[in-house]
């Protein structure tokens, strides 16, 4: 039997309690034995990316995300709309990958937790991306209707449907990984 394929899962929101927190940490806790997930914890530890400071050497933060994403076969993202956009700490991330060796071409899936259809920051996302040279795996998030902020992991986890809606998203990194 092969080793399980790695995916880094990433979540857009600072909240402690966060619907796309538990989304991602849902899918860790019903990933098959193909996969092996581990949810990234520093997004507030890395400093505001600034052109200047992206040299040897990068911030300890910068090169442990880097680290991360380089390690990883793939990347599952659950990012929040904030006034119909990214919001600024996932960004911020997404800036300190944009000039890194590890990210072009990795097979990014996308969730989408709103129950409510959001779709701007979504589409920003994807748009944004697409111009890192992102291996997007479906032309549109894969949804995840989540009641939005304080939805725990415990509550995603009772309902059948988004559990049927997560091993969704995993048979497709599944797939996609073979």
């Amino acid at each position: 039997m092969s080793a399980p394929r790695r995916v880094l899962c990433l979540c857009g929101s600072l909240r402690r309690v966060s619907s796309n927190r538990a989304a991602l940490e849902a899918a860790c806790r019903l990933a098959p034995a193909t996969l092996e997930l581990a949810l990234y914890d520093d997004l507030a530890a890395l400093p505001l990316f600034n052109p200047d400071d992206e040299r040897d050497p990068l911030p300890p933060a910068v090169l442990a995300l880097r680290e991360a994403v380089g390690g990883a076969d793939a990347l599952l993202v659950a990012c929040p709309e904030y006034a119909h956009g990214v919001p600024g700490a996932f960004k911020n991330l997404l800036d300190w990958l944009v000039g890194s060796l590890e990210f072009p071409g990795k097979p990014v899936l996308l969730l989408n937790t709103a129950a409510r259809g959001s779709y701007h920051a979504q589409e920003a996302l994807a748009e944004i991306l697409r111009t890192m040279a992102a291996g997007l795996l479906a032309t549109r998030p894969m949804p995840v209707a989540l009641p939005g902020a304080g939805c725990t992991v415990e509550q995603v986890l009772a309902s059948a449907e988004r559990c049927a809606e997560l091993r969704a998203a995993l048979d497709c990194l599944v797939a996609e990984l073979a």
